[in-house]
């Protein structure tokens, strides 16, 4: 699942994989099921966390860790972004993706 930015959010329209803020006593597993419950009302399982990237903007620097994830249910609903969509790894080429994700789609396009 790839998510477009809303005009409202830094890198307005760019593409990310959907995810947030790790918060105090929370785990990495549990963050990205509690964020994309919040952010899309979808229900998943972490199948396989892969490699954490870094990445410097101009303001602050940001670390993501991308999961692989089985949807387990709900209904898809935005909360924050403009547009989520299901894509598979060879359409991941295709999209404008903000910076810090792009070395995401290199790990998942090299799977």
């Amino acid at each position: 699942m790839i998510c477009q930015r809303s005009q409202m959010m830094d890198l307005p329209l760019k593409w990310e994989f959907p995810g947030g803020k790790v918060e105090t006593g929370e785990d990495e597993e549990a963050t990205i099921v509690r964020e994309i419950r919040e952010e899309l009302h979808l229900e998943i399982a972490v199948v396989e966390r892969l490699r954490p990237v870094e990445h410097d903007y101009p303001a602050f620097r940001i670390c993501l860790v991308p999961f692989i994830a089985e949807l387990l249910g709900g209904e898809l609903l935005l909360e924050e972004h403009a547009d989520a969509k299901w894509v598979a790894a060879d359409e991941l080429d295709r999209y404008d993706w903000a910076p810090a994700d792009v070395p995401i789609v290199e790990q998942l396009r090299n799977r």
